[in-house]
This record gives C-alpha cells, sequence and structure tokens, in this order.
C-alpha cells in the first residue's frame, strides 16, 4: 500500500534527509549475513528458484563520502562523512498483513511533542492487504503521499535534494488507503498529521502575533499513480491541504512524470506548495542581524520547484546520471516586514557517476559527485539582511546494503 490521504581528489556524498518509498536492497538471491553463519540457505529449492522460508528482512545501509567544500569558487575544506547510517526491518505476517520499520542513525533520537515517537524512526507502521488485491490500508508513520519522484524514491539514490523536499517533514504518523483501480492506475486517500513537533518547535520564531494554534493539525491527500507505454512512462500527480493554525492553511499541488525503459530512466517532477504561515521557513530565515527589529515568522509564501534528472546505464557496472533542479521563494501577500513579490531564485546542478564492481551484489557501488548551488536574492530579501553564496563540493563515496537477515 504505496502512497497517499515531498580539492578535487575526495569522494561523492548521498544527501537525504527527505523521503523515500522505495525498499533497497541487495541482491535477494545473495545470503544474509545469518545464513552465512548457518553455513546454508534456510530456503525451499529447486532446479531454477528459491524462496525463502523466513518472512521478514532486516537490513543495514550504509553510506559514506569523503568530500571537498567551495564558497564563491574558494576552498573551504576537506571532510568525510557518513552520509547514512540506517537499520530497515519490514517483511509479512500472513499473506494480508504486512510491516515496515527504519531507524536513521544519522537523526537526533529527541521525542516529538505531537506522535510521541524519536525523531531518528522514519517508519513505523502496518499494512493490511485486501483479499482481492484491489484494497490496501496502512495505519502508523510512515510517508506523505504527496508525488514526485525525488520525494517518493529512496533517498540512498538521491545525492543532493532540492530546497524543496529537505524542508518537508515528509515522515508523519496517520492512516492511507490505496484503491487499485486497475493494474495501471491506483488512488490513494490519505489523512496524516502535518507536523511532528508543537507550533513552538516548528517555526523558529514561533507563531506570528495573532493567530490561534490549530485543533486540527492533519493534512489530506489525494493522490493517482498511472502507468503508460507498457508500464515504461509513469505519472504521479497530488493535491493536499492541511491546516496548519485557526484560519492558516497549506497547500499542495505536486507531479511527477517518470520515464524508464532499458538503460535510461528520466524524470521531471513540479512541485508548489502554498501556506498561510511559513512552514518551510526559508523565507524567515532570511532575516538578517542588526536590523533593529525582532525576527518574527512570515505568512503567506509559496515555493515552486522544477526537477530534471536523466541516468543512462552504459554498461553492467557503470551508471551515470545529470540532474538540474530551480526553484523559487515567494509572498503572495504583504505581511509585517515582508513584501509581496520574489525573494529567492536558486538552482543547482549536479553530476554523478557509480560503478557496481560486484554485479551479482546490488547493494554495493563506488560514486563520484559534482554539485554546484546557486542563489539570486531579489531586493526583498537583501532588505532583510539576508546572504546566500554559491557553493560547491565534490565528493567521492561508497554505498552499501547488507542484508543481515
Amino acid at each position: 500500500m504505496k502512497k497517499l490521504l515531498l580539492s578535487l581528489s575526495i569522494l561523492f556524498p548521498l544527501f537525504a534527509s527527505a523521503q523515500e518509498n522505495q525498499v533497497l536492497t541487495a541482491d535477494i538471491d545473495l545470503p544474509t549475513v545469518v545464513e552465512r553463519i548457518m553455513d546454508r540457505r534456510d530456503s525451499l529449492k529447486n532446479d531454477s528458484y528459491q524462496i525463502r522460508k523466513i518472512k521478514s528482512h532486516v537490513n543495514l545501509e550504509f553510506a559514506g563520502s569523503a568530500n571537498a567544500y567551495f564558497t564563491e569558487g574558494q576552498f573551504d575544506q576537506a571532510s568525510f562523512k557518513m552520509n547514512r547510517v540506517r537499520l530497515e526491518i519490514y517483511g509479512r505476517l500472513h499473506d494480508q498483513l504486512s510491516y515496515h520499520f527504519r531507524q536513521s542513525f544519522n537523526k537526533y533520537s529527541n521525542p516529538y511533542s505531537v506522535d510521541n515517537m524519536s525523531s531518528s524512526i522514519e517508519y513505523a507502521y502496518i499494512k493490511w492487504h485486501h483479499g482481492s488485491g484491489k484494497f490496501d490500508l496502512l495505519a502508523g508513520k510512515h510517508y506523505l503521499a504527496i508525488a514526485g519522484y525525488e520525494g517518493y524514491v529512496n533517498g540512498l539514490l538521491v545525492r543532493e535534494f532540492s530546497d524543496f523536499n529537505n524542508n518537508v517533514e515528509i515522515y508523519q504518523a496517520g492512516v492511507m488507503g490505496v484503491w487499485k483501480m486497475h493494474d495501471d492506475h491506483h488512488l490513494m486517500f490519505q489523512v496524516t498529521n502535518n507536523r511532528n513537533s508543537s507550533d513552538s518547535e516548528m517555526y523558529l520564531y514561533g507563531l506570528p502575533d495573532g493567530i490561534e494554534p490549530t485543533k486540527f493539525p492533519l493534512l489530506g491527500t489525494v493522490n493517482w499513480n498511472g502507468w503508460f507505454a507498457d508500464k515504461s512512462l509513469h505519472l504521479m500527480y497530488s493535491a493536499s491541504a492541511g491546516q496548519l493554525a485557526k484560519g492558516k492553511n497549506i497547500y499542495y499541488l505536486m507531479c511527477g512524470n517518470i520515464y524508464e525503459k532499458g538503460p535510461v530512466l528520466a524524470y521531471l517532477d513540479v512541485l508548489y506548495s502554498r501556506s498561510a504561515i511559513d512552514s518551510q521557513q526559508r523565507i524567515t530565515t532570511l532575516q538578517g542581524q542588526g536590523r533593529g527589529k525582532l525576527p518574527m515568522t512570515a505568512q503567506n509564501t509559496q515555493y515552486l520547484t522544477f526537477i530534471a534528472n536523466i541516468d543512462y546505464r552504459f554498461s553492467p557496472k557503470w551508471n551515470a546520471y545529470l540532474k538540474g533542479v530551480y526553484e523559487t521563494a515567494s509572498v503572495y501577500e504583504s505581511n509585517g516586514i515582508f513584501q509581496k513579490g520574489r525573494y529567492i531564485t536558486s538552482w543547482n546542478a549536479q553530476a554523478c557517476i557509480e560503478w557496481f564492481p560486484f554485479t551479482e551484489d546490488k547493494g554495493f557501488k563506488v560514486f563520484g559527485h559534482f554539485l554546484y548551488k546557486g542563489y539570486k536574492l531579489a531586493d526583498n530579501a537583501l532588505a532583510l539582511g539576508a546572504y546566500m553564496p554559491h557553493s560547491q563540493r565534490v565528493s567521492l563515496g561508497i554505498q552499501y546494503i547488507i542484508p543481515v537477515l
């Protein structure tokens, strides 16, 4: 039940603070650590096929890199970084009931005040599958069913997220239903919390003066997925609405357009949010020091993002991709010190090459990655004392998924 109800000799990294839906594993036919220790495969076998008796799977995910950082073309520092260390447990209790738990060791473990769950826990849900195969029901902490390939795909496949996806809390507690109208058309309905923490924790400068907290901090989402051209073309579109404070709402309109056939994977995402309070905080945090005024949370903000990516697997052991992101941040109605108009235009360009030294083990790869991020601040942002320099990063890293059980 899958979505619904966002110096040059140093090694390339992996960033993934946004959303991840897919499960990535090493080749399922490789023996797990437990099986290796037992020196046997706990599976049924025949001449051509193997089926595990074990219904649960436990994976450890590692991704690390060495990085060189630059600001405005000037070298800043070189350092090593563990981009990802994660534990994932998933499986089936029986044919109609499955579960998924995932914890990241790269996040703080403080409990959130709204969902009463550690911020390091990304998944903690159970899923019921109707016997007809036409309907699934999911409950617990899971991903928001907002569309867009970058947000939907497992973050291990994304070296650098867009600013949009980096500033959406993608893991929320709630419920989701998936109606499989047809093999090629799925409709999803989801209701979740729209935040994990309290207003004082979510907004750097708290709620704006005179605004009352909401009694229903919820987000409703409708998501459609369709597959065409022998499933090589995948379209995903979603609309979401929720309440941030009393009388103050947030809306998302998102779409992902994915083409995948043979060695080519290409996608174009268009992401838009309109929020009566600056939930992404990207305009709010533009306020500089020394303005002689107390900082405040911006209102009436909107963010628009375009993401284009093309992957080409030019060899069984080699993959390369180019990616570009264009984003804008604006205020659609003046409030306080925030005047109507655009504040930020930003873009990033990425180039990456990936090497799979062991083609039989899809969980291990070495990658090299280059990132350029640029910003143009409008007069509205400069009036707030904002400063956002261009930056670059060169990285070289490894990724390894270990099937423990």
